[in-house]
């Protein structure tokens, strides 16, 4: 069920919001301070293209260098992916059928926003970041 659900998520909204959140690494990438934040934005982009399966969890450890970063990933970027996940999840929510894909799209919303300090791990694993 998780590779069905999948395939109809990359169809009808997981390629654009990868291709956003790929836009938003390399931009954020083209200078060394921004590298940490473009990588998390290709972190999150490659969950985004394909979420069933897969969990967010808190990384253990992750202290006041993350909260400083999530501060500064909210200004940056955050607020464009998240209001991307907020379209596209009203969007697919007009349909019956697409009500469960944008439920999961309002699921992205806080990763969006506060990256820093989270891990996505397979859902048969979701304790194995700690």
């Amino acid at each position: 069920m998780k590779t069905v659900l999948n395939v109809v998520w990359l169809v009808l909204s997981g390629f654009w919001l990868f291709l956003g959140y790929l836009a938003a690494g390399v931009l954020l990438c083209v200078t060394v301070i921004g590298i940490p934040f473009g990588l998390a934005a290709f972190r999150i982009g490659l969950y985004a293209l394909w979420p069933f399966g897969h969990t967010v969890v808190d990384k253990p450890g992750a202290g006041a260098a993350s909260c400083v970063g999530n501060a500064l990933w909210l200004i940056l970027a955050g607020w464009w992916l998240a209001l991307g996940h907020v379209v596209t999840g009203i969007a697919l929510c007009v349909t019956v059928i697409g009500i469960p894909l944008g439920l999961a799209n309002f699921k992205l919303i806080p990763v969006s926003l506060l990256p820093l300090g989270k891990e996505i791990v397979p859902t048969d694993q979701p304790f194995a970041a700690r």
